[in-house]
């Protein structure tokens, strides 16, 4: 997709829009992460429960600072190697940050995706969009924009098309247990 459909898919989240977008593992859908609206509706439209989180993409190191609260020292290794990548690390969430995205853990799961769209979408918009799995929740993820047009049926407001993603496994998702590094879910990046 060209520069200006990065422009158009991020003119869209900022209006309360659903984007969905390719990451290096499958599509995932964005809204702002600071609009209440536009991520109850995605939690509508995947038909997930509230108690669910959901992860952050951000631009880089150092733009967690919008949403997360402490960078535990432990990480710092992990994301010197996986990030940009397919490695969500789990942290304290500021308090600005929803606790619908948080779903009520005053946690939250971040990561720097390795896409370039997806890096190009964040940078245009400039802070954290959301990276939920294009999908019915507990169903199989879309790898491609006609699987998003298939599952969703007009629901989801922009498809920033990139082809087929690589699918196969999720992002691992890791967080701290007891002082101790724990994954959480197994996915694409073997710890």
């Amino acid at each position: 997709m060209c520069e200006n459909g990065i422009k158009e898919a991020a003119a869209c989240i900022r209006e309360g829009g659903i984007v969905a977008f390719p990451t290096e593992t499958y599509y995932g859908l964005a809204v702002d992460a600071d609009c209440e609206k536009a991520i109850e509706r995605l939690f509508e439209i995947k038909k997930r429960g509230l108690d669910q989180p959901l992860l952050l993409l951000v631009e880089s190191r150092a733009a967690l600072q919008q949403v997360v609260a402490d960078v535990p020292e432990i990480y710092n290794t992990l994301m010197t190697m996986y990030w940009p990548g397919a490695l969500t690390l789990i942290f304290p969430a500021k308090p600005c940050v929803s606790k619908i995205i948080t779903g009520g853990t005053d946690t939250v799961g971040v990561r720097i995706s390795s896409h370039p769209l997806a890096q190009q979408l964040v940078v245009e918009m400039g802070k954290a969009i959301t990276a939920t799995s294009a999908n019915f929740s507990g169903m199989p993820p879309a790898v491609s924009a006609f699987d998003v047009k298939k599952i969703f049926q007009g629901s989801v407001d922009y498809i920033l098309d990139g082809g087929s993603t690589a699918a196969g496994l999720c992002s691992t998702i890791v967080g701290i247990n007891n002082k101790k590094l724990t994954v959480i879910r197994k996915g694409q990046v073997t710890l």
